[in-house]
């Protein structure tokens, strides 16, 4: 990846999003996430050279600065949460796209994102409660939630939320899984027992 324009296509791959120019300076192009009006991307030529802005977690910052010498902290913006990608040639493309990815992952985060991500770690045959789940999510003070943010689960298929309980091992009503029964179907079908609507935490449940 050399070009801006490689950048901004890929960076606009994502959903909802858009480009703008906010400075009034072609030189400027960003891409931004709707409706919060975050920008992920940052494009600018410096010295000659494309430059690229993108936010990144601390936990990874510092080691893409070490891992590429065009990686460095980020120009104009806060250094210990921006890096700046230098597209001299030098970063793979799979590695660019991998901390654009990122960028936009973390300028999209939201409690119901990180409380589908942390439904989907339940592993098969066990259970969680909506404390459990808060706290995996970041904020064990979140439970009530968790309960709403499941209630408008937008992939069953793939987010479970079937095998999240409560405190005492008791399975939602019968209208969050469209109809009496589903939830403890599900959960059967995963080899769980369930005596009474209730599941026993101390056999079924996550560590």
């Amino acid at each position: 990846m050399r070009t801006r324009e490689e950048a901004l296509a890929f960076g606009l791959s994502f959903p909802d999003t858009y480009q703008e120019a906010p400075f009034h300076d072609p030189n400027w192009q960003l891409v931004r996430v709707k409706g919060s009006k975050k920008a992920f991307l940052w494009t600018y030529v410096k010295d000659g050279v494309v430059h690229l802005n993108v936010k990144v977690s601390p936990e990874w910052r510092d080691f893409w600065r070490s891992a590429y010498k065009s990686v460095i902290a980020g120009w104009h913006q806060n250094k210990e949460h921006w890096n700046t990608i230098l597209l001299d040639g030098t970063v793979p493309d799979a590695d660019i796209r991998r901390m654009i990815s990122e960028s936009y992952d973390l300028v999209t985060d939201s409690p119901s994102k990180r409380i589908y991500k942390a439904v989907k770690k339940i592993p098969r045959g066990r259970v969680a409660t909506y404390g459990q789940i808060a706290e995996l999510a970041g904020d064990k003070k979140m439970a009530r939630a968790v309960g709403n943010a499941l209630h408008r689960n937008p992939d069953p298929d793939s987010i479970p939320c079937y095998r999240v309980v409560n405190a005492k091992g008791e399975l939602s009503g019968a209208f969050a899984f469209g109809g009496a029964k589903v939830q403890e179907e599900l959960l059967k079908a995963e080899g769980i027992k369930v005596t009474d609507g209730k599941v026993d935490l101390k056999k079924y449940g996550i560590s």
